[in-house]
Parts: structure tokens; sequence; C-alpha cells
């Protein structure tokens, strides 16, 4: 495996490892409760850990049997509403990830181009792309996790 592939492929990974700890680390009773005090629009440390997952879904559902719908239906609170059905979604997306790694056989293959529903687009700005955002979500799910910590119940 190449070096850009096997960076690329860590990062995912560890975005995954971060994403199963902080589910396993929040409270059930947490996970989908929006910080009191905030803005009404926040999202919930749930919510925000979801669509992170939804993100990395997305692409790599496109890039391995090209099905780019949004995962959104199928990730709502309402539908994960145990810590074990978040766990296996995200066991899920990264099975779904690594399936797609698994078609890279050297870093050239990241130079190429897939069709997505925008058009076409080169694989490695759209792994990255997904990886930031992905991570960004993630960490606005960590950040509401800790001011849950520190924030009296009401």
């Amino acid at each position: 495996m190449d070096k850009l592939i096997a960076a690329l492929g860590h990062q995912f990974a560890r975005l995954h490892a971060d994403s199963v700890q902080l589910v396993q680390t929040v409270s059930v009773a947490e996970l989908f409760r929006r910080p009191a005090g905030t803005d009404s629009a926040a999202l919930s440390c749930g919510e925000q850990l979801l669509r992170s997952a939804g993100i990395v879904e997305q692409t790599f559902g496109g890039i391995t049997v090209n099905l780019w719908d949004d995962p959104f239906e199928w990730t709502q609170p309402e539908s994960l509403t145990s810590r074990d059905k978040v766990l296996v979604y995200l066991n899920e997306v990264e099975s779904t990830r690594r399936s797609g790694f698994q078609l890279f056989k050297s870093d050239d293959d990241l130079m190429k181009d897939v069709m997505s529903p925008t058009g076409a687009t080169r694989l490695l700005p759209l792994l990255l792309d997904t990886l930031v955002r992905a991570a960004h979500h993630l960490g606005r799910a960590q950040a509401t996790a800790e001011l849950l910590k520190q924030r009296p119940k009401l």
C-alpha cells in the first residue's frame, strides 16, 4: 500500500475509533440531549456524531456502489435509540469505508475521477474533504459532550 493511502486510511480509522470511544464514554441519556442554555438549533453530541459518520458513509457508499444518498433518513436519533444501535451503525460505516479503501491499489488511484452527484470529481480532494467535514462534526460532538459534563442538568 502506498504512503498516501496508508496515511488517509489511518486518519479515517482514527476518526472511527474516536467516534466509538465517544459513544462509550457519554451516557445514553446525554447522547442526544441538547445542552441547556445554548442556541435552540444547537445539535446534541449524538446528532453531531451521526453527521460525522453519515459524511463518511455517503462518500464511501458513492465510491463503492455509486450510492450517494444522504444517510440522514436512517441516522435519526429516533432510529438509533441505544448505545448498541449507534455502535452498530458506526461499525457499518467503518466496514463500508474499508471496502472503499480496498479499491485503492496505489496512490495513483487517488488521482482518478469518480462520478458524484455533482459531476466528475477527483478522489483525493473528495477524500480529504470528507475527512475534514467528518472530523469537524466529531469535534463538535466531543465539545458538546464536554459541555454537558460541565453544566448542571436542568
